[in-house]
């Protein structure tokens, strides 16, 4: 499936890109797949961090990539999955982790190194990819697959003017 909508934003810190994740964690429902791709250090992890603060994980849990537990699991207003198949080579693998029970629950899910996960079993998932400009710039590029899913492209529109100052 073709992406039906997106946008590019460009963040020029840490926060700003922390931000966009806030954003976009207050403007997701349940059962919302969101896959991150780009490079070691482009701010995937970053990205997750305010994602879990938008979706009102406390704030006394550090996020972290897990790149050795493979999964994180945070309470908040609906738990949120956060993966990284960093590590992971082949994909029976993810049978073994239960990735295909958690991509269809009702939780939110956050993919790192999405792009080895294939994406013929999702319906509808939101892809987003982080390239590096400088030390602290970024351009985020925010796409949809599926429907129900074209809605978050225009919040985020109407985000923009927060989310880069």
């Amino acid at each position: 499936m073709s992406p039906f909508a997106g946008i590019q934003i460009i963040t020029r810190c840490l926060e700003e890109t922390q931000l966009l994740g806030r954003n976009i964690g207050t403007s997701i429902s349940a059962g919302t797949v969101i896959c991150l791709t780009g490079d070691l250090g482009s701010g995937k992890t970053s990205f997750v961090q305010g994602l879990a603060t938008g979706l009102g994980v406390p704030d006394d849990y550090y996020i972290t990539s897990p790149t050795y537990v493979l999964i994180n699991e945070y309470s908040g207003r609906y738990p949120l999955f956060h993966i990284d198949l960093y590590r992971i080579e082949d994909p029976v693998d993810f049978e073994d982790i239960g990735l295909y029970e958690i991509l269809h629950g009702k939780g939110v899910v956050a993919v790192e190194w999405a792009d080895k996960l294939s994406k013929d079993f999702l319906s509808e998932y939101v892809t987003i990819h982080f390239e590096i400009l400088n030390d602290k710039s970024r351009k985020i590029t925010i796409t949809v697959d599926g429907h129900d899913k074209c809605n978050l492209i225009e919040e985020i529109k109407k985000l923009y003017k927060e989310i880069v100052k």
